[in-house]
């Protein structure tokens, strides 16, 4: 008996993704192109989808599409950590790639909270287990950037590697629409939901030495925090309206 042509499509996409053709949290093609590419209608192709997302093979988001299913990786914030050591701690490969390394005016915000005319900036993209996990540029100013080579911040992280003491941070998280070279360097539609946090790290007298800014597609990460004290309200903690 002839099999099924939605059945086969879904066995033919489940050997694709276990043979790593596309990665834990990676896109696979629209709709539309594996329509075209199986030679066959949307409907079918839709229904060997939600099959294989029956069996836990693949996900799916408004406005990102169809991509592998994975646990996303859940950072906490009640402590000041990278990202290469909150993915280790998860048992995931980590990978950074450096797009720019250059000393320049900085943005006036950038400008205000490190009272710095002129700054590195660094930004890279960070991997988790070959996959786009994050864009992040960070500003520090002149006289440290100074102390620090491209081949270091590809390797090792601004924490590990200014020589001063540092204290906290303040932690910024908000939604946002992925921009056409955020898409790009993620991997993911343009418009599609990204998580923007924003960092600010000061030394121990509190002045602060970094700004960082993260973008993370929606899907691949999750942030936690724990709440030891139990208040009247339930709303989340921190929240503030944006202007």
């Amino acid at each position: 008996m002839r099999r099924v042509r939605y059945r086969e499509i879904a066995d033919e996409l489940e050997v694709r993704i276990e043979a790593g053709e596309f990665g834990a949290g990676r896109l696979l093609p629209s709709e539309a192109e594996l329509s075209r590419g199986y030679d066959a209608s949307r409907v079918t192709v839709r229904k060997a989808l939600e099959q294989l997302r029956s069996v836990g093979l693949v996900d799916s988001r408004q406005g990102l599409g169809w991509f592998v299913a994975g646990e996303p990786v859940r950072q906490p914030l009640a402590r000041l950590g990278t990202l290469e050591a909150q993915l280790a701690e998860l048992g995931v490969r980590s990978e950074r790639r450096i797009l720019d390394f250059a000393f320049v005016w900085p943005p006036a915000a950038v400008r205000r909270v490190l009272g710095a005319d002129r700054v590195l900036r660094v930004s890279r993209v960070n991997l988790a287990d070959g996959e786009p996990f994050a864009r992040v540029t960070v500003f520090c100013p002149d006289e440290l950037g100074r102390l620090v080579s491209p081949a270091q911040v590809a390797e090792s992280s601004f924490h590990d590697l200014l020589p001063v003491d540092l204290g906290g941070a303040v932690q910024t998280i908000g939604a946002a629409a992925a921009s056409a070279t955020d898409a790009d360097l993620l991997a993911i539609p343009v418009g599609s939901p990204v998580l923007r946090c924003e960092r600010v790290t000061a030394d121990r007298e509190g002045t602060p030495v970094l700004v960082a800014e993260y973008v993370f597609p929606g899907h691949r990460t999750e942030f936690t925090v724990a709440l030891p004290h139990v208040e009247s309200s339930i709303a989340p903690s921190g929240l503030r309206l944006v202007e």
